[in-house]
């Protein structure tokens, strides 16, 4: 299980430099799934390209977008959830990210090796209640 939390500690260490570009970590077969505040759609995205594409989509909508993350939780032996803040502001909004509620949170499925799910979320508390854990 320390290997899962490494490998997503050195996800992390990228994004928190705003490296997005790596995705060496990816199972070719990568389901990643982004779950919007508000009601929106959730995006769905197969494979490491369409991953990046689906990425690149949500991050171009933010100006100076910064991810941290707050508090790793290895859930079991293939899970572990990174709580965390993001900062931005919206390119066409203007609205910062802090505005429209509490941190996001991400969650890696990681299976020999490789992150082979993993679902970006939005809001934190729908992480935590989908989840059954508590803040």
């Amino acid at each position: 299980m320390s290997e899962n939390l490494d490998l997503v500690r050195s996800i992390y260490a990228d994004w928190e430099r705003g490296d997005y570009s790596s995705a060496e970590w990816a199972h070719p077969e990568i389901e990643y799934v982004i779950l919007h505040r508000g009601g929106f759609a959730p995006v769905s995205a197969r494979g490491p390209t369409a991953m990046r594409e689906a990425a690149r989509a949500n991050i171009d909508a933010w100006a100076q977008l910064r991810i941290a993350a707050e508090e790793y939780r290895v859930l079991d032996s293939e899970r572990v959830l990174v709580l965390d803040d993001v900062s931005g502001r919206g390119k066409r909004s203007g609205l910062e990210i802090g505005q429209l509620g509490a941190g996001g949170a991400h969650l890696f499925h990681v299976r020999d090796g490789m992150v082979a799910r993993l679902v970006a979320y939005e809001d934190r508390d729908r992480a935590l209640a989908d989840l059954g854990l508590k803040e």
